[in-house]
């Protein structure tokens, strides 16, 4: 009997995680795709708003998640603290799923609401308005194929990992618990500004396939490929998990392993305590 309810306490509080999981990747990606609709279609605003919306949506999205989930809001962050982080294993799949239902959900009302000025733009519902939903290797108009898009997204997913990693380790020299997600958002800002060149700085499964589904879904039939017609939908997937892998390993060897143990902190030091698993 006891058994049994722990097991439904435990489940109970999983569904709780996955809801939160949902709800802040949800937010996110309602200021992420908003903008890019609103600049590309709209014609207001340029790069930097972008780069800045996207960062606030990632501040927003920890927020509503963080004290329930830890915020994650990307699966390759879910992946990459399941292996360097302690976090537990079974729940990457479920949290993976939640994370891109939340992206998909919002891309739909994304889709929705600006339905009248995409259809204006891009009738045919062509390249110039997927880049809206999903990324293409060079922004669907610049010299870069599938190979310099995987490259990418591999270098900037371990960036944001890395640097993750750095403002939330109790041991380093981490923001205190509320001002975490900011910090965090302004890495995101940071990469936009910095790596959006060569394939839109996707840096997150959840973020580029759920709106990529749910573009196919509303007319956009060539979805899954890039401007070239090569199958990329499994880039911004494959790259970003390798690259998030690649930065928290970095991390552990070049800073990680250096730093003192909890109980090892010096005193006076500007240390702050932020729970490990609060990460975007």
């Amino acid at each position: 009997m006891a058994d049994r309810i722990a097991d439904r306490i435990r489940a109970k509080g999983l569904v709780g995680e996955l809801a939160a999981e949902f709800a802040g990747t949800f937010i996110l990606l309602l200021f992420g795709l908003g903008v890019v609709a609103q600049v590309v279609a709209g014609g207001l605003g340029n790069h930097d708003s972008i780069a800045w919306a996207w960062g606030f949506g990632v501040i927003l999205g920890v927020y509503v998640a963080g004290k329930i989930s830890g915020a994650h809001l990307n699966p390759a962050v879910t992946i990459a603290l399941a292996a360097f982080g302690g976090f537990s294993w079974r729940k990457v799949l479920p949290y993976s799923l939640a994370q891109t239902a939340g992206a998909f959900v919002a891309a739909l009302v994304v889709r929705w609401n600006y339905s009248e000025v995409l259809n204006k733009l891009d009738p045919h519902h062509g390249v110039s308005s997927q880049g809206i939903f999903s990324t293409l290797p060079g922004n669907g108009a610049l010299p870069v194929h599938m190979w310099g898009g995987f490259r990418d997204q591999v270098i900037g997913t371990a960036i944001l990992l890395f640097c993750i990693l750095a403002v939330t380790d109790l041991r380093n020299s981490a923001p205190t618990a509320n001002l975490a997600p900011v910090v965090v958002g302004f890495i995101v800002v940071a990469i936009g500004m910095a790596w959006g060149t060569d394939a839109g700085y996707a840096i997150n499964p959840a973020r580029d396939f759920g709106p990529r589904l749910a573009s196919f879904f509303t007319g956009f039939g060539h979805a899954f490929r890039d401007q070239y017609g090569d199958l990329y939908f499994w880039v911004p997937i494959v790259a970003p998990i390798i690259g998030a892998l690649l930065g928290a390993w970095l991390y552990k060897v070049l800073v990680g392993k250096f730093l003192p143990a909890d109980d090892e902190t010096p005193p006076g030091s500007l240390e702050t305590a932020v729970p490990e698993h609060q990460t975007a």
